[in-house]
């Protein structure tokens, strides 16, 4: 992963994951950063950050810093608990930043912050991940 950083192809084989177009910035075992440009195509009626934006970032980014800890499996995630606590405008650049806080034999608990270039926190998330080995 670290061999992506400063591209916006993160390599992923995700279709999502190039929509996005996060742009790799950090990647430390069981830690991500990435940044992306608010485009017009992820804002609400009034121009702001779209909720499912920030939710499907955070999601996304989480899945890359359990990647960076484990690219056998896959992992699905149980739960994502979101606070929105700001927003972002179009053409703002924002910051994604995920952690691995506990690995577990099956489950993988994660804390994930979204933040403006000024560094206000816009969304603060939560998640467990379960594995699902991959078949033969």
């Amino acid at each position: 992963m670290r061999s992506r950083i400063g591209k916006k192809d993160s390599g992923s084989p995700s279709p999502f994951t190039h929509w996005l177009g996060c742009i790799l910035k950090e990647v430390d075992p069981g830690k991500v950063t990435a940044e992306l440009t608010v485009r017009k195509d992820m804002t609400n009626p009034v121009g702001k950050l779209h909720g499912g934006i920030s939710s499907a970032v955070l999601d996304d980014i989480i899945g890359a810093a359990v990647f960076s800890l484990d690219s056998i499996n896959f992992y699905a995630t149980v739960n994502l608990n979101i606070d929105f606590l700001s927003s972002a405008n179009l053409g703002d650049t924002i910051t994604v930043t995920a952690k691995i806080i506990r690995q577990g034999r099956n489950i993988f608990n994660a804390d994930a912050y979204l933040k403006s270039a000024d560094g206000k926190i816009i969304a603060h998330a939560t998640s467990n991940l379960y594995k699902i080995p991959k078949s033969n």
